[in-house]
Parts: structure tokens; C-alpha cells; sequence
């Protein structure tokens, strides 16, 4: 890749390489040195600027650079090249592992706007209700959109709410497919991790053909990626796996453990310690025709993902025995009749998702217009395997369709932009303006019965529990009741100007507008940016912008409801009380936690309010150096204030005794005789996120010895709670002891992630030869627990990646590479689940619990 990159943001600004970038390609530097010069079109709309005179902070990514990380999915290679991008390891359950969230500038994945060619991305059906880092959160899958198909990223390090819309408060993030007319190339990477597990698979192709006889393309994109589940659990340390046998003679008791505890594979019961397995195809196009005064232009993504994820595992039910079992948490939900050796509950999802672009450019009265249409969808099949509903007995079925969830979006643009030249100006002023509308809807529909029903099976006689009824919901999960399911939908308009001009020869000054009205009662909203660039010295800069922001509320966190289970052991007599109900001491009873619907007469009994518009002040300063011929860098401070940020409560744990005192709260009584864990989504806390971002490059000949390029990037980012939103009085009338958000959720908020990452690289390449070595220094962070005891802070952690790469022939390349190379892991944290092995390095390490991983990589031109 060179700096020499074209960026189309549908705007204007410059671009700084990422910091960690693969070698430049021989071919791309047959004049012994890389041109920082790049034109690109970002941040400001109209006349293209270069890469030097910047008004706001660029990452370009060259499509290269994806496929030489050794990652096969896209979110994983940006946590590897982005400083100011990070990516938990697991991250909590439910669906977050399949869609895992993503942090931009220590903000949310959905606090940044995606976009594919200039066209806005949809986000996904799949809301993150189990997630801890970026909870609640629908972002954009970037794994639906195919590697080969990408010509470039550029990541804008700034505000534009302005300029693009809803979400774009902590940046735009935009993926430019490739344009080719001919040619192609097919690339394989396969690799595993060290320990032997986590096989990798990835296959790519791309070809490109013109399209008419007067300059169009075509260029198509392929995708294939499988990866296999890991697990880093140690073998399971129960004392027993089955039932012992006890017996009492002359006062004397023997406990004798069943044969088959010698050979039970005690490995079986961590699985959900690690990631699971998926397989992700996915088509790209990209197609652009002249006909007569216009330019017809279209492209669009097709992809389907099958994954399947341990959620949970069970061992063998346990009666209790004196002083050898009691520490077993033991579930009357286990029955013996359908897994006599226990089990492993998977969360299984298939998604088919689409996107599709149709548009038209061309010039009318001067202006330069474009006119676009935009359709996407993304569906998603939630199912649980080898489960089981208890309550209906060992008739229940062990696969269940839980629930299927749905978002579509539409989007329609028209943009246009001239240069007008006022007499008042030296230089032209260029203006732009354009108009947006925005449907979208978000369903859900509910499961099959049996995943949800509450059966009337009783535990029968010579059984742990005999007498008592299975706890309701599936072991792990439950499935989507009618009254969970539903769909909501809105419009949105949206208008906008932009102006800028170059007030002198080194002064640039830049203003945008953009009023936008949302439907369903989010009203409405203005959002303005100024942005100016003042070169006071040949290559010496200075930049700032000064905007407000928003993001409204998506409509998964407006519908979305649920139910999960979770479980407890019953305490020793007398205090054998479990939520207001008798239980017997060492029982493993679960209870569910419910995520009420915001608009719900049980949310608003707890206090829930209609959603609002989150909003945003975001500044920035920065300065950028070019002292020398082949250097340059870049420091940008930033603060982005945030008020009313949408977060789903605190766990409100609701007894019997607790719901019979009020009649609002009677429909949840009926539902969950035994109480509940109840949350919904609510504007509960306002943020300050102040931060720090240096880009450095240096690249020169070595000679006979080849060429190397040095790079280095820093990114620092805190965010502070401003404000946290007071209990609810209806709330604390339920229970005075209830918190609306707990330091728990504060904790994940503010330094569940690091809070700084630095990456340092160096690309050396001589003629077919070519080796890029890459340290990255994540920061210290934490998870928090329950308590401040439970509490694990996790210490810096740097990590190696390489990658070796020879030219074999002028249209194949070879390489091979580690990620990881020393196989580091996080701390361990001295928590461990004795009987399934699991917890010993935590779940939100920036770089995963899994260790080294190796692979190698075939790429062939054609």
C-alpha cells in the first residue's frame, strides 16, 4: 500500500497510514520511497486535499494489509492495525461472542457510523442484551462483508453528526470496495493455535471485468472463512462426576465413588471458556456504468453466518452427601432420563444478511448531484442445542427454535455540490447540501412453545429433588414467549449544508449544518461542526473541530425483551430462603432475568421512561509535522462530552414477597411465581471522554538492502461518569436497596476496556522478499464483579505479531506468520469454576485467552 490513496467519505479531509501497516509492495515503490502526498476526499465534501493538510485525523487502511494480519474476520483485523479501536476476547453471553462489540475512541460500537462506499451500513438484528463492554448495543457486523472485496478503510478520528448523521459521534468509519476492471486474485490462510485447537480456515477471491465500452467496472468478491471452537479451561476438579455410593456400617459411613468417575473426560465441561465455532460466506459487488451525461453506479454485500456457542454446561445431578458434595451447585433441571452423563447446552445462529446500493451521479446547472437508494436486511435464526425444557419431563425435545429476529433498513440520499466564488473571497467557497430519509423496522418473533412453556412434570421418586417441579426456562437460555414478540418501525429526514473554503493560502475554514426529525416520538434534533486548519510554517500544522452530536435510539433497544436464566444454591437451614419462597439447603434453584420492553406497564412500574436521543459535544486539537522528507506526525487531543446515554439498568432483583405488595407488578407474578431479575434500557448516565491519539511514520532506502518503513501510534482515552441519573422513586418503593446502575455497569463502562494501546512496526521488503513485525501494548483494565473483592485488574500486555512473505513468482506469494508470537496471556485472576475449570484469565482481554496462533497463507494473481 502507499499513502497515495484516494478516500471517499463523501467528503474532504486528509489521511495518516495507520501505524502498524504491512510492507509497502515492491511494485509500489519502484521509486524508492512511498508518496506522503495522498489525495483524499474525507471529512469536508467537494475539492480534493492532500494527506499533509488534514483537517481532521485519517487512518487509511489498504486492502493489503487485510489479508497480511493473519486474521480472518474483520473486526479482529482492525483490533490489530486501529490504536483507537479494541475488541474483548468473549465478553459475556447470549449473542455477544457471534457479534461481538466493538469500541472506537473508548466509546460504543454503535457511537460510530459505518459506512460502505459512502452509503450508510445497517446495523444488526442482534441486540448485545448479555454483553458487558458495549451492552445493549445493535453495531454493524463487519464480518459480513468480504476482506477481498475492500480497496481501502478509512477510520475519521472525529465528531460528524454534522456530516453524516445519527451515530457518527465517536467517528465514520468507511469501507471503500475495490473498483477493478480486470484481474483478480484467490488467497487461502489456515491456521491454528498453539495448544492444536481453534483451527482457522479462510478463502478469498476476487475479479473484476469492464462493464460497457466506455470505462465501467465490475468487480466481484468472495468469501469463505470456518473457524473451529478453543477452550482454555483446565480439566474439571469436582470431586465427583457421578453419583457415589454411601453407606453407614456399625456408625461407620464409606462414600465409594462410581466406576465410572476413572474414565469421565473431564475436559468436557469447559467449553464455553474460549470462543465457538462459525462459518461465514460472504459476496460482494461493486459495478459503476457511464450512459450518456450520467453515472450509473450499484454495489452490495450478500452473506450468511452458521455459529455455534457452548452456553453452558451441566454436570451429573448430585444428591448431597455430608461433607464430600456439598460445594456441587446441583439443578433439578438436569434430568437423568435425557442426559444421564450431563450435558453441554449450544446457542446455535444462522443469519442471512444483505445490503444493496443503487445510485446515479452527474452534473446539472453546475452542480454535481447524487442520487442513491440504499436496501438492507439483516435476519437472524436464534436456536438452542442439546438443551432441555425440564418442566415438560424426558419427553422434552433437545433442539428448540428460540426466537428470529429481524432488522430492515432503507435508506435514500441526495447529494449535491458546487464552487461559488463571492467577491468577499480569495479562494472558491465550496458549498454542498443534501437530503436523507431513513426507514427502518426491527422484529422479533417468538420461539417455539416448548422453549418457553412451563410444563407440569414432577421429579419422581429415588431422584435428587424427588417431588419437586424443574425450575422454569431451558438450561442456559430460554426461548421468546408471544408476549416478548413483536416489531416497531420509524421514519426519519434529514438536511444538511456544508461550507468550507481556504480563507488565505495556509488558513482552511469549514462549517456544517444538519437538522434531522425522527418519528416515533425520538423528535428531533440540529447538529452543527466547525472545523478549521492553519499551516503556520512549510509542513508545520495546526487543526481543531468543534461539534455537537447524536445518536438516536435503535430500535432493538426500543422493542427488544426477553427472559435468561440464571440460579443460585438455596442456603443452609434455618436460612433455607431462597427469594421469599422455602428451598432446600444445597439446591441449585435458577430464576430468570428479564429484560422488560421500555414501553411496558411492568418497565413503567419500575420507573422506565420513553427513550431519548443520546447527544454530544465533541472537541479536538491536534498538530501535524513533516520535518523531514519521508516523516510525518500527528498528536490530536479530544474531549467528547455525551449526555444521556442509553443503558440498560442494574439487575433489580424482585422477590415473591416483593412483587405481591404491588398489583402493577401482578402480570410478573403470574409469569415467574418464584421472582425475577427484571432490567430495561433507560437514558441513565452522562459521560466525559477525554483523549489522546499520535501517529508516526518514517519510511527511507536501505540500499542494495531494500527499503524500511518505521511506524508507531499511540492512543490514550478515560471516560468519567458526569452524571448518573437518579433512582427512581416507584423503584426504590419496590426495594429501598435497588440502584438503577450499579457499580458493576459504571465499572464496565469506564475501564472495562484499556484505557490506552500503543502499536510499534517496522516493514522491511527487499525485491520478492518482504517481513513486517508488529508490537502492540495493550493497556491496563478491569472487570468487575458483584463486589469490589471480586474485582480483577489486568496488567499491560505486549504482543508480537509477524509476518514473512516471498514473492515465489510475479502472481504468487507465500507467507507465513504468528499472531501472538510469544503466547501471552492475560493475568490470571485466581477465580476459578472448580467443576468446569473455566475463569482463570477473565473473559474481556483485548487479544483473547487462546495464546499463539500460527498460520500460513497462498495468494495467486490472475
Amino acid at each position: 500500500m502507499t499513502c497515495a490513496s484516494v478516500l471517499a467519505l463523501g467528503g474532504q479531509a486528509r489521511a495518516e497510514n495507520t501505524a502498524a501497516a504491512p510492507p509497502v509492495p515492491a511494485a509500489a515503490e519502484a521509486d524508492g520511497a512511498v508518496a506522503l502526498e495522498s489525495v483524499i476526499v474525507t471529512g469536508v465534501r467537494g475539492v480534493r486535499r492532500t494527506v499533509a493538510d488534514s483537517p481532521a485525523p485519517v487512518d487509511v487502511i489498504g486492502g493489503e494489509q487485510l489479508l497480511a494480519t493473519g486474521k480472518v474476520g474483520l473486526k479482529e483485523v482492525l483490533n490489530t492495525l486501529i490504536p483507537s479501536f479494541n475488541l474483548p476476547g468473549i465478553n459475556g453471553g447470549g449473542t455477544s461472542w457471534t457479534v461481538r462489540a466493538i469500541t472506537l475512541r473508548g466509546l460504543n460500537g454503535d457511537q460510530a457510523l459505518f459506512l460502505v462506499n459512502g452509503k450508510r451500513r445497517h446495523g444488526t438484528a442482534l441486540i448485545n442484551n448479555l454483553a458487558r463492554v458495549g451492552r445493549g448495543g445493535a453495531p454493524v457486523d463487519l464480518d459480513f462483508i468480504p476482506a477481498s472485496a475492500i480497496e481501502r478503510i478509512e477510520v475519521l478520528r472525529d465528531g460528524a453528526s454534522a456530516q453524516y448523521g445519527s451515530d457518527a459521534i465517536a467517528g465514520v468509519v468507511n469501507i471503500i470496495l475495490k473498483d477493478d476492471s480486470e484481474g483478480g486474485s484467490f488467497s487461502y490462510t489456515g491456521g491454528q493455535n498453539y495448544l492444536g485447537d481453534g483451527d482457522t480456515r479462510a478463502a478469498t477471491l476476487n475479479w473484476g471485468r469492464p462493464l460497457g465500452e466506455t470505462g465501467g467496472f465490475l468487480s466481484l468478491a468472495l468469501n469463505w472463512k470456518n473457524n473451529e471452537a478453543a477452550t482454555r479451561a483446565i480439566p474439571s476438579r469436582a470431586q465427583y462426576i457421578y453419583q457415589p455410593t454411601v453407606t453407614t456400617v456399625g456408625g461407620v459411613t464409606t462414600v465409594t465413588p462410581d466406576p465410572r468417575d476413572a474414565t469421565a473426560d473431564r475436559d468436557a465441561w469447559g467449553l464455553s471458556y474460549g470462543p465457538g465455532e462459525e462459518d461465514i460466506l460472504a459476496a460482494s459487488y461493486n459495478a459503476e456504468l457511464p450512459w450518456r451525461d450520467l453515472k450509473l453506479y450499484s454495489s452490495g454485500t450478500l452473506s450468511h453466518r452458521s455459529s455455534r456457542k457452548n452456553t453452558g454446561s451441566f454436570l451429573p445431578n448430585l444428591a448431597p452427601v455430608a461433607g464430600v458434595t456439598a460445594g456441587r451447585p446441583l439443578s433439578r433441571n438436569a434430568l437423568p432420563e435425557v442426559y444421564p452423563d450431563g450435558f453441554n447446552a449450544y446457542r446455535r445462529i444462522f443469519e442471512l444478511d444483505f445490503q444493496t446500493s443503487f445510485g446515479a451521479r452527474g452534473e446539472a446547472e453546475g452542480w454535481a448531484w447524487d442520487l442513491s437508494t440504499t436496501l438492507a436486511q439483516d435476519h437472524a435464526q436464534l436456536d438452542g442445542q442439546n438443551t432441555l425444557n425440564a418442566t415438560l419431563g424426558p419427553s422434552s425435545p433437545t433442539y428448540f427454535h428460540l426466537s428470529t429476529h429481524e432488522f430492515r433498513q432503507w435508506t435514500n440520499n441526495l447529494d449535491a455540490t458546487r464552487e461559488v466564488t463571492p467577491g468577499w473571497l480569495k479562494n472558491p467557497l465550496q458549498v454542498s447540501w443534501g437530503l436523507e430519509h431513513r426507514y427502518e423496522r426491527f422484529l422479533i418473533e417468538a420461539g417455539d412453545e416448548a422453549s418457553y412453556v412451563v410444563g407440569d412434570y414432577v421429579i419422581p421418586a429415588g431422584q435428587p429433588f424427588a417431588g419437586l417441579r424443574p425450575n422454569p426456562g431451558l438450561a442456559s437460555y430460554a426461548g421468546t414467549a408471544p408476549e416478548d414478540a413483536g416489531s416497531t418501525h420509524r421514519h426519519s429526514g434529514a438536511a444538511y449544508v456544508d461550507v468550507g473554503t481556504n480563507v488565505t493560502d495556509t488558513w482552511y475554514v469549514g462549517l456544517a449544518g444538519r437538522y434531522e426529525k425522527y418519528g416515533k416520538g425520538v423528535g428531533d434534533t440540529f447538529s452543527g461542526k466547525l472545523t478549521t486548519r492553519w499551516e503556520f510554517l512549510p509542513g508545520y500544522a495546526v487543526r481543531a473541530t468543534v461539534s455537537n452530536g447524536f445518536r438516536a435510539p435503535s430500535l432493538g433497544q426500543v422493542l427488544f425483551a426477553t427472559s435468561t436464566i440464571n440460579g443460585s444454591l438455596c442456603p443452609a437451614a434455618p436460612n433455607n430462603i431462597f427469594r421469599g419462597a422455602p428451598c432446600v439447603a444445597g439446591e441449585y434453584l435458577t430464576f430468570p432475568t428479564k429484560v422488560l420492553r421500555t414501553d411496558s406497564a411492568e418497565a413503567k412500574a419500575l420507573g422506565a421512561e420513553p427513550l431519548k436521543p443520546e447527544t454530544s459535544t465533541n472537541y479536538s486539537f491536534g498538530v501535524t509535522a513533516e520535518p523531514v522528507a519521508g516523516l510525518r506526525l500527528t498528536l490530536d487531543a479530544y474531549e467528547i462530552q455525551i449526555d444521556d446515554r442509553i443503558v440498560d439498568t442494574s439487575n433489580l432483583d424482585l422477590s415473591v414477597a416483593q412483587l405481591s405488595s404491588r398489583a402493577d407488578l401482578a402480570p410478573l407474578l403470574a409469569r415467574f411465581p418464584q421472582g425475577l431479575t427484571a432490567t430495561y434500557y433507560t437514558n441513565a448516565v452522562s459521560t466525559r471522554t477525554n483523549g489522546l491519539d499520535f501517529v508516526g511514520e518514517y519510511g527511507f532506502s536501505l540500499g542494495d538492502l531494500g527499503r524500511l518503513n518505521l511506524n508507531a501510534a499511540y492512543a490514550f482515552n478515560k471516560t468519567k461518569i458526569t452524571e448518573l441519573k437518579v433512582t427512581p422513586a416507584v423503584l426504590t418503593a419496590v426495594n429501598p436497596n435497588l440502584v438503577l446502575f450499579d457499580r458493576q455497569k459504571i465499572a464496565d463502562l469506564t475501564i472495562g476496556t484499556p484505557r490506552e494501546k500503543i502499536i510499534v512496526g517496522a516493514q522491511w521488503s527487499r525485491g520478492g522478499w518482504s517481513a513486517s513485525l508488529r508490537n502492540t501494548r495493550f493497556g491496563r483494565y478491569t472487570e468487575a464483579g458483584a463486589s469490589a473483592s471480586l474485582d480483577r485488574t489486568f496488567n499491560p500486555k505486549w504482543i508480537t505479531d509477524l509476518d514473512i512473505a516471498w514473492q515465489v513468482r510475479p502472481s504468487t506469494n507465500i507467507a507465513i506468520g504468528a499472531n501472538n508470537l510469544f503466547d501471552k496471556h492475560p493475568d490470571k485472576i485466581g477465580i476459578l469454576n472448580a467443576d468446569q475449570g473455566t475463569g482463570q484469565f477473565g473473559i474481556f482481554s483485548p487479544f483473547g485467552i487462546t495464546g499463539g496462533y500460527y498460520y500460513a497463507r497462498l495468494t495467486q494473481q490472475f
